[in-house]
């Protein structure tokens, strides 16, 4: 019996959750409130003196539509906040309250933690040269 090997799209994918599952439980035992993993996306593409809703899609590769769902439940939750954008009359930026500062801060040791307990488990060498590979430019994929 031969085994299937998993693509590394597949792998890259179940990475990904990883990290999710993790920081979403780290989180919710450190008290912070309940986030979906689009929001904690949003949060980590989020600059600190905030972001339009259409640098948000873009950034995450989803829908303006996602965003606003997403902001308007971390806006509710008391996490976010919009505010006039100082370069354009129509335009409103998104950013972090005090509370989405603290959690995104929570977030951030969460995270090193899960890295670090990566790390532990397949080896400091291989995370770094996964990082590594990972933070090299792509490129186009192409369509052939």
């Amino acid at each position: 019996m031969t085994e299937t090997r998993r693509d590394l799209a597949q792998l890259l994918g179940e990475g990904r959750r990883w990290f999710e599952e993790g920081l979403l439980a780290a989180l919710e035992a450190g008290g912070v409130q309940p986030v979906t993993p689009t929001q904690t996306q949003l949060f980590a593409v989020l600059d600190e003196g905030g972001t339009t809703v259409s640098e948000l899609a873009r950034r995450m590769g989803v829908t303006r539509q996602t965003v606003h769902q997403a902001v308007h439940a971390l806006v509710a939750a008391g996490l976010l906040e919009q505010v006039p954008d100082p370069a354009s009359a129509r335009q409103r930026l998104i950013r972090r309250t005090p509370a989405g500062r603290h959690a995104h801060d929570r977030a951030r040791r969460a995270l090193d933690r899960l890295e670090a307990r990566l790390a532990d488990r397949i080896g400091a060498a291989a995370v770094d040269a996964l990082r590594a590979a990972l933070e090299e430019p792509w490129g186009d994929p192409g369509h052939k």
